[in-house]
């Protein structure tokens, strides 16, 4: 990508958010032209405007936009990884580079030690996240809107990825993301 777009990032991108979140979203991957610009999960293409709007009116964020890696925006109490650090072919992970990236998001999510919330967006998300965790798919079918309680205190949340291609053909609409964020809060008792 480094040919294509100079002035890309063009590289792993970190993930983004609090040091010690109650709350994590897992995302799939940097879009093209976005996170793999700007260098931060969901800046810069449209998954992003949705979900920042979205955090910013939970009171997760700072910021309702999210447009550069150093706009200032910050998150209070949520952190965003994303399955995998680097734009895939196609602008789709495939299973072979989930599994390649699983141990940097094992890796992250064992350090976090506050998360009581998991937040996947989409089933990439959903599958990387109990793949890093351990956990067998079929015990934690996905599903929009399903809670799965992990631990006494610790749960799993799903929702359809906020892209583009969902929203616009009405498979989540910006209510449903409203709802599946605010219920995030309630069960981080945020």
């Amino acid at each position: 990508m480094h040919g294509s777009y100079p002035d890309y990032w063009a590289r792993p991108v970190p993930s983004f958010g609090a040091a010690d979140p109650r709350i994590v979203l897992v995302g799939l991957a940097p879009g093209l032209h976005g996170a793999n610009r700007t260098g931060r999960p969901f800046t810069g293409d449209y998954a992003g405007e949705l979900l920042y709007q979205t955090l910013y009116e939970a009171g997760l964020a700072t910021r309702a936009q999210s447009v550069s890696a150093d706009d200032g925006l910050e998150l209070k109490h949520a952190r965003i990884i994303n399955a995998v650090k680097c734009v895939p072919p196609g602008n789709k992970p495939l299973p072979e580079e989930i599994r390649a990236c699983n141990g940097y998001l094992r890796a992250e999510l064992a350090s976090l030690k506050r998360v009581r919330v998991v937040l996947a967006l989409g089933r990439v998300g959903h599958d990387a996240f109990l793949l890093a965790s351990g956990l067998k798919r079929s015990a934690f079918p996905f599903g929009h809107g399903r809670e799965h309680r992990l631990e006494e205190t610790r749960y799993l949340v799903d929702s359809y990825h906020c892209s583009r291609y969902n929203t616009s053909t009405g498979v989540l609409t910006e209510a449903m993301f409203r709802k599946v964020v605010r219920r995030a809060c309630e069960l981080a008792r945020l």
